[in-house]
């Protein structure tokens, strides 16, 4: 049976078992997913240099006839070294390939190839080590560089390309419409994908990538949209608008901000709709989103409706298990917690009072949407920190009730525009004020001269009974990165922080392990937290009142705002010390911003500006495919062109049932790994 585009990769000529094993570990399981592992680069072979001018110690392009191969050599270790002579008609330069006898085999003499590589030796004697290299007759001149994994090489990855692009040319598709492509200026599909692998030239590359990103951007458009549509059948918790949610709001201790109550009567006016809700309630740090959603629970207890709290950590659902029960209790509602540390015994007991209707609100772990668990009448479901769920488990909690209302809890700051596309199955309500009272956080920017005195002014808010944060970049979480964490919390235990409690908190310790620590630090038994940013997210220490963050100038701003937003959420006036000694343009922008502003939205703009969205989500995306080819910022015209595309396709076919529609709707449900279309 002859290999087709969706065959597994191992059919692909020349992949067998081992190498198709080795393709999977890159995610490409077929000649389609082949066709769509987009280069990272280019090598051009346009622009090689005679090796008279080749510059040492650099990487250089020559164009050599290979006229001598000598035999391998095995030295000690079982190290083989391949060394050839080669010429450019001019001078002569040694080829030495390291260990890869196959890679050196395939070199012929009296053959010329262009080499790329690194370019040793002196003004006598010159030597290219293991370089790139490609037939001095080969048509396209410039060559695709790729991820790769062990086992796979450039070459390799180039010649199966060929081949999955031949299946394609066999069978050819296109996902879009003349009329769309003409309308939208964009290349045909099977020029776009040839070119993105083997351009003509800078600009088809540019051309191709352009079509690509168009289609990935439309494909994200369409599922959202759909995801959102289908969210929008009736629900079965239509609520009674009568009920009075200000018996609540008027009875907290505190007053609401006017954005708290904007959220609060969309919330409220969404809840007594016929279809579900689906919002983004988007809040600063510390901008009183639980107050909000307690609102919420409130109205759905008074109409008999259970709510259901999803926390992305334990620590964190303990601490909204506490605040929504000193909310709520006072009222007549009953909250309970549900976890996975808490013994079996513990958790049937709680279970039994779920279904039974017995409890109005429930706040967990993931342990909430577990199969055992029932709930009598779920109509409410609130998620925390969206970006650590990911849409597979909001969708299992929601399918815990029937078609129950949700609400999206994000303490990350996006800016409209983006959250639009990131949370484009959500309607969205943004809190942009702080709580009456609440002090602004003085921040300041200094260079490491200045540490000793950052770490008195540490110490004199300790001796006043305060707390602190002192956090150390660990990026890569590798073990010489956390043995630095770890010196750095041994020396400043017996240095700066002498005669206070210190902890080291990290990425690498076990969760039980972080949340005992930050039940300590939050009990206040141990006066200085050092950490790495797992700190990050939400848990509340209102005595903590000051942060230290070294080597600043390895966060970005959202996330330097972020951490920020651990100090200050108490009554105490709180501060944050920014330490660096990088003095680049860039860095001391950051720098400068995280001083004059706490306004969170502000400083994602800012961030986005600078970053771009590949930085600025990090590599979860929000739980949303990933994207290979777009760049959501630097693409915001190529966006709106994209929505405005999806909105006149969905309006004409909304389940993409035509047939001109078919091949883009078979690549929706695969971006999205869901059955997301009918």
């Amino acid at each position: 049976m002859p290999t087709t585009l969706f065959s597994e990769i191992e059919y692909l000529k020349g992949v067998g078992k081992a190498r198709g094993e080795k393709y999977r570990k890159l995610g490409i399981t077929s000649p389609y997913e082949l066709i769509y592992h987009i280069p990272r680069s280019y090598l051009d072979f346009r622009t090689h240099v005679p090796v008279a001018q080749a510059v040492l110690n650099e990487y250089n392009v020559l164009k050599l006839t290979v006229f001598r191969k000598m035999p391998p050599q095995r030295i000690k270790g079982g190290l083989v070294i391949c060394k050839a002579a080669a010429t450019d008609g001019i001078d002569d330069i040694l080829i030495v390939v390291y260990n890869n006898v196959y890679y050196f085999q395939a070199l012929k003499e009296g053959e010329t190839y262009y080499m790329y590589g690194k370019v040793a030796g002196n003004f006598l004697r010159k030597e290219i080590s293991s370089p790139v290299y490609i037939r001095a007759d080969e048509q396209v001149l410039i060559q695709p560089i790729y991820h790769l994994t062990q086992g796979l090489s450039v070459n390799m990855v180039r010649t199966n390309m060929r081949q999955a692009l031949e299946i394609m040319r066999r069978e050819p598709f296109e996902t879009l419409s003349a009329d769309i492509l003409k309308k939208y200026d964009l290349a045909p599909l099977m020029w776009a994908l040839e070119n993105i692998h083997f351009p003509e030239s800078e600009q088809a590359s540019e051309t191709a990538r352009r079509r690509l990103a168009f289609d990935e951007l439309l494909k994200l458009q369409i599922g959202m949209s759909v995801m959102k549509s289908r969210s929008r059948r009736n629900t079965a918790f239509r609520m009674d608008s009568s009920i009075d949610v200000g018996e609540f709001t008027r009875g907290l201790p505190f007053e609401l901000t006017d954005d708290q109550q904007k959220a609060v009567d969309d919330i409220v006016a969404d809840l007594c709709r016929d279809v579900p809700m689906n919002r983004l309630l988007q809040g600063d740090v510390g901008s009183g989103k639980t107050a909000v959603a307690a609102a919420a629970c409130f109205f759905a207890a008074k109409n008999g409706i259970q709510s259901a709290l999803m926390a992305p950590t334990e620590i964190l659902a303990t601490q909204h298990f506490r605040t929504l029960s000193g909310f709520l209790e006072p009222f007549g509602v009953k909250v309970c917690l549900l976890t996975g540390s808490m013994t079996a015994k513990k958790k049937a007991a709680v279970r039994e009072e779920i279904a039974a209707g017995e409890i109005d609100v429930v706040v967990g772990t993931h342990a909430i949407i577990q199969k055992d668990v029932e709930y009598k009448a779920l109509g409410l479901v609130i998620t925390d920190e969206q970006h650590r769920f990911g849409v597979a488990q909001r969708a299992a909690l929601a399918e815990k009730g029937d078609a129950p209302h949700k609400l999206v809890m994000s303490a990350t700051p996006i800016p409209r525009t983006l959250a639009l596309i990131i949370y484009g199955d959500l309607d969205i309500s943004a809190i942009t004020q702080l709580p009456k009272g609440r002090k602004p956080i003085k921040t300041y920017a200094v260079t490491g001269k200045l540490r000793s005195r950052a770490f008195g002014f540490v110490r004199e808010r300790l001796d006043e009974g305060r707390q602190a944060y002192v956090v150390c970049p660990m990026i890569e979480e590798s073990e010489s990165e956390l043995f630095a964490v770890k010196t750095y919390a041994e020396n400043a235990a017996r240095n700066d922080l002498k005669g206070y409690t210190t902890a080291l908190l990290h990425g690498k310790m076990r969760a039980a392990e972080k949340d005992k620590t930050m039940k300590l630090f939050r009990d206040g038994e141990i006066q200085v937290l050092i950490c790495t940013t797992v700190v990050e997210v939400g848990v509340d220490v209102p005595n903590a009142a000051v942060m230290v963050i070294e080597n600043a100038e390895r966060f970005g701003l959202s996330q330097l705002h972020q951490l920020r937003g651990r100090v200050g959420r108490g009554s105490f006036e709180s501060s944050c010390i920014l330490i660096t000694d990088n003095t680049t343009e860039d860095c001391v922008k950051r720098m400068k911003i995280m001083s004059s502003t706490s306004d969170g939205f502000k400083i994602s703009e800012e961030d986005l500006k600078m970053r771009g969205p590949g930085d600025f989500f990090g590599s979860a995306q929000h739980g949303l495919p990933p994207l290979k080819i777009a760049d959501i910022a630097c693409n915001m015209e190529l966006m709106n062109r994209a929505q405005s595309c999806a909105r006149e396709l969905l309006a004409d076919d909304p389940l993409l049932e035509k047939p001109q529609n078919k091949a883009l709707k078979m690549d929706v449900m695969r971006l999205f790994s869901k059955d997301i279309i009918g």
